[in-house]
């Protein structure tokens, strides 16, 4: 199938826009239809006045030891949570915005803040996300008043297109005494006249024995569109328009700053530590840095939406189940758009590259690099399903979530039964089993719900796959599914969609399920799959 056919490209700002509705961050106008549904087939500078941020650790001062690596997610969570920390009223568009020049730091050590505010000072309040007794966030440090400065306009490089800000470093900020985990940190303007979070992880030095949550910072950039160039579209809303390459040195444009965070990573990240699972956390761009970061690790979580992989990291996921590491895919449309990493002005692996289907432009491909194309497309053809056991299907749907096979063990304690539906939870995009391409099997297929994407009918599927290491792979088959943790049917949450409290109650006991059993070791061992697949589509 041509290229600007295959599911995902040649949609301008439709497929962007797509996330910011779930966001709560678009509005209606400018919506249009996208051809969505077509089947998959084919260092810092340091300069300009840097301040050291002053401040102090919240009262509850240092992290208690225990648990793989020395980190005691349950000791951390009965820690008094701080409710106070969401963005709220962000205020004027350009008020306050910054970012910082690490994605990840380990503890202890520091980063730079480039921030741009037309305040004549600011605070930083950096919270640790978690349960902590519903609070969702703990406050860990907060800095004294800084002096707010405007940094100057961004650039657009006339070549790729990418955003390019070029600020000075604002402040330094001193990890020390900050445990693991990921964070916002709260900007601050004074007065009150805006907030924005900057998001940065402590990462874990060690994953062994631990299940590891993987912010997808590669796919958080891929749709941020500040500066008026994403991954999608330019300024006028078409595909031709978009960069092919993004950077982290600018920072996110939704409404909070937070990124897809808030949405798609959050509400499973409470979910296990209210849990206790011992727990590491790390980055997309840190696996597919460090090769034998992954190693002895129990399981491994991509959330919400982890749509942009470099080869490295597809790599070091493979290489860790074929160890015995488990996996888990709480969305749908992951490792879809390889990538290349490479530096920024700032530091290593900065910039997001991906040309797409104008690959053949790219200065890497020439240069011997892989094409940064989808993963399924040539040259280099290699579907993701090889990994994830499912394979993305198209987009934009909206359907009830078809449980067919309730006895499954990843089902126990929901009550759910052959047939049951949950409204609105298969959407935006999704993911089947197609053994068209290469399947791992054995497979089970839990869930396989009917969906008619923009008049091709299909379906939607749940899996669960096995490997002679032991590993377990679960892949839900929605991109609602983290979302849906949080919907309470009372209106607070899950708004966007419908989605309902059976719905949050569904995903979250599947969800505890899956969490308790991958964080035990190879789930396989125990838990070996039983293939269904001809059962379900009749096929071999």
């Amino acid at each position: 199938m041509d290229q600007e056919h295959i599911a995902g490209d040649g949609e301008g700002a439709g497929r962007r826009r797509f996330l910011a509705i779930a966001t709560g961050a678009a509005t209606a106008a400018g919506l249009g239809a996208v051809a969505g549904c077509a089947k998959g087939e084919g260092g810092a500078d340091g300069q300009g006045g840097e301040q050291q941020a002053g401040g102090s650790p919240a009262p509850s001062g240092k992290p208690s030891g225990g648990g793989p690596g020395g980190f005691d997610v349950k000791a951390e969570n009965a820690r008094p949570g701080n409710a106070d920390w969401p963005v709220t009223k962000p205020g004027p568009a350009r008020a306050i915005e910054g970012f910082a020049d690490r994605v990840s730091v380990l503890p202890g050590e520091s980063f730079g803040l480039h921030v741009s505010t037309t305040a004549p000072r600011f605070t930083v309040s950096a919270y640790r996300m978690g349960w902590y007794g519903g609070a969702r966030a703990r406050l860990v440090w907060r800095s004294e008043a800084l002096p707010g400065a405007r940094q100057p306009e961004h650039t657009v490089d006339p070549g790729t297109r990418m955003v390019r800000t070029r600020w000075s470093r604002t402040t330094t900020v001193d990890t020390k005494d900050w445990p693991e985990g990921c964070y916002l940190l709260r900007l601050d303007a004074q007065g009150g006249e805006g907030r924005r979070f900057v998001p940065v992880t402590v990462r874990s030095a060690s994953t062994a024995g631990r299940t590891v949550v993987v912010n997808a910072v590669a796919t958080w950039q891929a749709y941020n569109r500040w500066g008026g160039y994403g991954s999608y579209d330019g300024p006028g809303g078409g595909y031709a328009s978009r960069s092919l390459a993004v950077t982290f040195d600018r920072p996110y444009e939704y409404d909070d700053g937070a990124g897809l965070f808030l949405v798609y990573e959050a509400p499973l990240i409470a979910l296990a530590e209210r849990l206790g699972i011992p727990l590491a956390y790390t980055t997309t761009t840190d696996v597919a840095r460090e090769k034998r970061l992954l190693e002895g690790a129990a399981a491994v979580l991509s959330l919400g939406h982890d749509e942009y992989w470099s080869p490295e990291q597809r790599a070091h996921f493979t290489a860790a189940r074929d160890a015995g590491t488990n996996i888990a895919i709480l969305g749908a449309n992951c490792c879809f758009r390889r990538i290349r990493l490479e530096p920024s002005d700032l530091g290593p692996d900065r910039t997001v590259v991906c040309y797409k289907s104008s690959y053949d432009q790219d200065p890497g491909f020439k240069r011997g690099h892989p094409a940064t194309v989808d993963f399924r497309s040539a040259p280099g053809a290699d579907p993701e399903n090889s990994l994830l056991g499912v394979i993305y299907d198209g987009y934009p749907v909206d359907a009830p979530y078809v449980v067919t096979h309730p006895g499954h063990w990843l089902f126990e304690g929901t009550g759910a039964k052959a047939g049951d539906r949950f409204e609105h939870l298969v959407g935006v995009e999704y993911d089947k089993v197609d053994t068209g391409f290469s399947t791992p099997r054995p497979i089970e297929i839990l869930a396989h719900s009917p969906v008619v994407c923009e008049g091709r009918p299909s379906h939607q599927d749940t899996a669960y796959y096995t490997v002679p290491s032991g590993a377990g792979v679960f892949a839900t088959g929605t991109m609602r599914w983290v979302e849906a943790l949080d919907a309470t049917g009372d209106g607070r949450n899950g708004t966007n969609h419908g989605l309902d409290a059976r719905s949050g109650a569904l995903t979250t006991r599947v969800t505890e399920n899956l969490l308790r059993v991958f964080s035990a070791g190879p789930a396989g061992r125990t838990h070996p799959a039983q293939d269904n697949v001809k059962a379900v589509y009749g096929g071999s």
